[in-house]
């Protein structure tokens, strides 16, 4: 019975030390797999190395060996690693065998480096990596034929970047043996020519740059896979789209820094929301219907119709899902309105640096009959057409802004009209801009910002901006401004930020009303010696008053602001350094003075730094006082002697006068 119990009891501790090593062997496998296959990365990142270091962790993902002086790669036995950057070295030579054991390499990246040498090693080397996704080999002087050797056997490739090299052509077989990208840059070559079946079998291929080449035409766009598209800084004279029923994915498409002549043509049926035309020549033609005319027989040429059957560019234009649209740094002195208007999606547009003078709305009218159509600009938020000398924009055109948020007009000569209540119709509004040449605002309830920058505004007349919803309003740089008494009603609820710097303003002449939504106030670079005392309303967070001529700020107005203020820049005035109550305060309450110590403040005939008065500003001012005492004294004294003197001239006066009479008598 005893034998029979003991060997249970060794069974059963037996089988206790049996659990308790498998325990023990799965806790340490447990804690080998956290510590081990966390991923590991080491970086030599800018180390002057000129070779690869020896005895690497073999555990190694990443390892970032760039910006050293390494001229020759040799095997690498890094059987975990995943992603090596080799960039910014002096490589010209990889052994064939280099990458043959890096069986997880995903992402490699060999720029500026010197691959344009030893060809046939260094492609070899890379032909041996199978599950790359992910391969940069730019700025390394590749030819066509070079860039074709480092692409071989990349079915797995997905991201390709070839930025900086000397490719001249690009041919249809380059991508031949990597057509599961999905990312391709080849900016900033010599890129004149692209193969018919370059980039049309890449069936994955979503974003594509070609920016800073040398093409000069875009025939037949055919990448119906292609989102993003960037052909700026090349020479593009057209782009045009044969027309055909397929659908296209297109999103973005960069055509900007070119030479076009036209709006591009672009796929019928497409996805394109933000354009990007600034810096070409469109609008060179003197008005939009010879540049419509001239495209669309461009269209019809290059797609061999001998007429040109319709307005094909009006008729694509119309079925854009456009939302951006930038058109500065062009030619236009008209604006395109018909072109424009069919966009019914379109929510900004830049119109900056064109030649604009006038927007006068001469749209065509029905041909069956002579109403005149109707056209909005009903999505239509963002509007700048800053810099281009307009002095004239057509009421009706300001109406067709339906929905207008921002307008900026900065740089030009608008003029504005006064608020004009009692005319009812819009042909009397119409008249009288007509003859004045003014523009009216008044139509835009949903304007919220507006900048009038740089426009030689002669007078902000009552009411100016009646009716329109105005949360910023920027007046600066009108240097000869007469600003109305009530020239913000009708806005004064609702302003937030309101600029009114470089106006040669005085105090005088600025008169704010009360704005309890005003946050924001620059009234920089005038003449002004005094804050209006009206803003004590407004629960202001930043407050310009820089360069003009303060000596002191009102302490009542300053302490009341204070509750909301955080930013004030004073910096340019003539504060008195025994009259700074106000400063005190803002210091006390850990206001943000960005220019403090800029400014300076003048104690008696001495200019102190406001940053050493706050230090010690008893100093200051004790002299300043034994100062203004001595001055007291010593102008009691002068005048005193000019009385005695002018006392005893008097008497002396009237005693001659009364000798001379004695005498005569």
């Amino acid at each position: 019975m005893s034998n029979r119990s003991s060997s249970r009891g060794r069974m059963v501790r037996h089988m206790f030390f049996n659990l308790l090593l498998l325990w023990s062997l799965i806790y340490d496998v447990y804690i080998t797999g956290l510590t081990h296959d966390d991923p590991k990365e080491q970086s030599w990142n800018n180390q002057n190395l000129d070779s690869v270091p020896q005895d690497l962790d073999v555990r190694l993902r990443r390892l970032d060996l760039s910006n050293n002086f390494i001229r020759q790669l040799h095997t690498l036995v890094l059987p975990r690693l995943e992603q090596l950057d080799l960039s910014s070295n002096q490589l010209d030579l990889i052994s064939e065998g280099a990458f043959e054991n890096l069986a997880r390499l995903e992402e490699l990246n060999l720029s500026r480096n010197a691959l344009n040498n030893n060809l046939g090693s260094n492609s070899k080397a890379l032909r041996s990596i199978s599950r790359l996704t992910s391969l940069d080999i730019s700025m390394n002087g590749l030819s066509d034929n070079a860039a074709e050797l480092y692409l071989r056997n990349k079915s797995s490739l997905d991201q390709l970047k070839m930025t900086g090299n000397t490719l001249t052509r690009l041919s249809h077989s380059l991508f031949q043996e990597s057509k599961g990208l999905r990312a391709i840059s080849i900016d900033d070559n010599l890129i004149s020519v692209i193969e018919q079946g370059t980039f049309e079998p890449l069936s994955q291929l979503e974003m594509l740059n070609l920016a800073k080449n040398n093409l000069a035409h875009i025939c037949d766009f055919k990448l119906h896979q292609v989102k993003y598209l960037n052909l700026s800084r090349n020479s593009v004279e057209f782009f045009v789209t044969r027309e055909d029923d397929q659908s296209y994915r297109l999103e973005i498409l960069d055509l900007s820094f070119n030479k076009l002549l036209y709006f591009p043509i672009v796929p019928k049926i497409n996805s394109l929301k933000y354009l990007d035309l600034q810096n070409n020549m469109v609008g060179t033609l003197n008005s939009e219907a010879a540049m419509v005319t001239e495209a669309n027989s461009l269209f019809s040429e290059i797609m061999n119709e001998t007429i040109v059957r319709k307005n094909n560019l009006h008729s694509i234009w119309r079925q854009m899902p456009l939302i951006y649209l930038d058109l500065s740094y062009n030619h236009f002195r008209s604006f395109p309105l018909e072109t424009l208007g069919l966009l019914s999606s379109l929510e900004t547009l830049n119109f900056s640096y064109n030649c604009l003078q006038n927007i006068i709305w001469n749209i065509r009218n029905y041909s069956d009959s002579g109403n005149r159509r109707q056209l909005f600009f009903s999505s239509l938020k963002h509007l700048d057409l800053q810099s281009n000398g307009l002095v004239y924009i057509s009421q009706l055109f300001l109406n067709a802004l339906t929905q207008i948020d921002t307008l900026n007009l900065q740089d030009n000569s608008v003029q504005l009209c006064a608020f004009m209540d009692h005319l009812e119709s819009s042909e009397s509004t119409q008249r009288i801009n007509h003859n004045t040449s003014c523009v009216a605002f008044e139509q835009l309830q949903t304007l919220k910002h507006l900048s009038l920058k740089e426009n030689n505004i002669e007078t902000l007349h009552p009411n100016t901006f009646q009716e329109t919803s105005l949360v910023s309003l920027n007046l600066a740089r009108n240097p000869h401004m007469v600003m109305h008494v009530s020239a913000l009603d009708g806005v004064q609820t609702t302003l937030s930020s309101l600029i009114i710097s470089e106006t040669n303003m005085t105090s005088s002449d600025l008169s704010l009303p009360c704005m309890p939504a005003l946050t924001l106030l620059n009234i920089s670079n005038n003449y002004l010696d005094v804050i209006p005392s009206s803003l004590s309303c407004s629960p202001l967070r930043e407050m310009d008053i820089r360069n003009n001529r303060f000596v002191s700020l009102n302490y009542s107005l300053i302490h009341a602001l204070s509750v909301h203020l955080n930013v004030v820049y004073i910096s340019g005035n003539y504060f008195n350094c025994c009259d700074s109550k106000w400063l005190k305060t803002l210091n006390e309450l850990k206001i943000n003075l960005p220019d403090i110590t800029e400014t300076e403040c003048f104690s008696g005939d001495s200019r102190v730094k406001m940053t050493d008065y706050l230090k010690s500003s008893s100093v200051y001012c004790v002299f300043h006082r034994k100062t203004q005492e001595v001055h007291i004294v010593q102008m009691f004294i002068i005048a005193s002697f000019v009385f005695v003197i002018i006392t005893v001239f008097i008497v002396f006066t009237r005693k001659l006068c009364s000798t001379e009479r004695s005498f005569i008598v």
